[in-house]
């Protein structure tokens, strides 16, 4: 090609724009600068074509679209229910199935003063048995929550580990990624290396190696992991245990960074079950490297031996549903060395719409989500968190989103029938209009969704506070 060939200067502006299409420029910019993806777009678009007209009607611009095709296959199925319950020949033969309701009358989160208190829906009413077991033996309790970008770069949870490490102690910040694109964004740890692949549960994973943090990552050659503690938070300094999970299907060589900072070489055995190299030592850095292709890095936790370890495991973009696709026998595997005590689920607002009101089909999902996490971890309580406050523009002024309690009555519905715990986060947060009040307070950025980590640390302090209510 010819220099300032039209070819080339498409293959350049292509390559552009899909770089741009993977910052977060909403977060990083304060909600200034919207997030954009032309080729999600182009993917939306094509999931939507042949909805029903029920779902035509709403605009789904923002919800993942793995939850729109879940929806696509559920309009089609009743449209087909609907055809051959009204055959006449088939008539009588059955009748025909409605979508499972969500509440219809908002339930009020209970209370204690300000405090909102998390609501068990359990059969024995027995909260968060396992968590406070954990604790009660003076042992590591672990903690995972598992969400979408409304926690990415660690915010709000950086904060909830701090309140819960400074009350039963602990230290670092339990689970990490193989890789970030975005390493300086996230404060309480400095992430970096190269030479990874990461793979997805929404990017043709394999799934037998998807585990809760719904991601893992292999090298494409010579690859390099490092982790380095940071001053943000007095527990985030340094750890005493370092830990690196992965799949090995063929002999690897894997060189660890020591807690004296020497590196260490590991002659690996090919073996389809998960392996973990441990480091015990009092340390700041934490590193890993190798060149074996075949290798499947499942994640580092750097924590201490006792108190409470809480892993930050965000997808952008996720709602949730694809964790029914995370591999029982793999976690299950995991847990012999990475267990958890409580898994807190955190997601919503990739499944909202501003018009969509029927949230049946997402509640469901989310049951099935549910009860899957709990076979994969069944030593773990599972918490629901309702989705928080966002705003939308109405006549130029920004007002609660009017489909907000419309999805927390869904999750709820989710959790009661599910019948694990639930949390009102957006209630939490101060109920309807609480996203101008957290605007005006610097609490959430002007995307008015995402919160700001200033919000991130008042909404940690009040799950904080309700844990503790519980644990009490």
């Amino acid at each position: 090609m010819k220099k300032g060939s039209p070819t080339l200067i498409i293959l350049l502006a292509l390559v552009l724009v899909f770089a741009l299409s993977q910052l977060p420029l909403s977060r990083w910019s304060g909600g200034m600068v919207k997030d954009f993806s032309l080729f999600s777009d182009i993917m939306r678009v094509s999931a939507t074509d042949s909805v029903s007209a029920e779902t035509d009607s709403t605009d789904l611009s923002g919800i993942d679209p793995e939850l729109i095709a879940v929806m696509k296959q559920q309009e089609e199925a009743r449209a087909e229910e609907i055809k051959r319950v009204t055959d006449p020949v088939n008539a009588g033969d059955s009748i025909l199935s409605q979508p499972i309701d969500t509440i219809i009358h908002p339930v009020r989160a209970p209370r204690q003063g300000e405090l909102v208190i998390i609501e068990d829906y359990s059969p024995s009413q027995s909260g968060l048995v396992h968590l406070r077991h954990a604790l009660s033996q003076g042992a590591l309790a672990r903690i995972a929550v598992v969400g979408d970008s409304y926690i990415e770069g660690d915010i709000f949870t950086q904060d909830l580990r701090n309140m819960l490490q400074e009350t039963y102690g602990g230290s670092g910040v339990g689970y990490v990624s193989m890789h970030s694109d975005f390493p300086g964004f996230r404060r309480s740890v400095r992430q970096g290396g190269s030479g990874w692949k990461t793979f997805t549960a929404n990017k043709k994973a394999d799934r037998k190696y998807l585990d809760l943090a719904e991601q893992y990552a292999m090298p494409t050659g010579n690859a390099t992991a490092t982790y380095h503690g940071t001053e943000a938070f007095p527990t985030t300094r340094s750890w005493s245990r370092s830990r690196f999970l992965f799949v090995a299907p063929e002999d690897a060589l894997i060189s660890v960074k020591t807690a004296s900072g020497d590196w260490e070489q590991r002659n690996i055995t090919g073996a389809d079950s998960v392996q973990c190299i441990e480091i015990n030592g009092t340390t700041d850095d934490f590193a890993v490297r190798t060149s074996s292709t075949s290798l499947v890095g499942l994640g580092v936790w750097l924590d201490g031996e006792r108190g409470v370890s809480l892993d930050c495991m965000s997808s952008r973009g996720f709602s949730g549903i694809t964790l029914t696709r995370i591999s029982q026998s793999l976690c299950r595997s995991m847990a012999a060395t990475i267990d958890y005590n409580l898994i807190i689920l955190e997601f919503g607002i990739n499944a909202m719409s501003p018009k969509q009101t029927n949230y049946s089909v997402y509640s469901s999902r989310m049951v099935d989500v549910i009860n899957h996490v709990r076979q994969c971890y069944p030593r773990a309580d599972i918490l629901v968190m309702g989705v928080g406050d966002r705003g939308e523009k109405r006549g130029g002024t920004v007002r609660s989103m009017s489909t907000a309690q419309a999805m927390i009555s869904a999750q709820r519905d989710a959790a009661r029938r599910a019948q694990c715990l639930f949390w009102d986060t957006r209630e939490a947060m101060g109920g309807e209009g609480a996203v101008v009040e957290w605007s005006g307070a610097g609490l959430i950025n002007k995307d008015y969704i995402h919160m700001t980590h200033k919000g991130g640390a008042r909404l940690a302090r009040a799950l904080f506070e309700a844990l503790q209510h519980d644990l009490k």
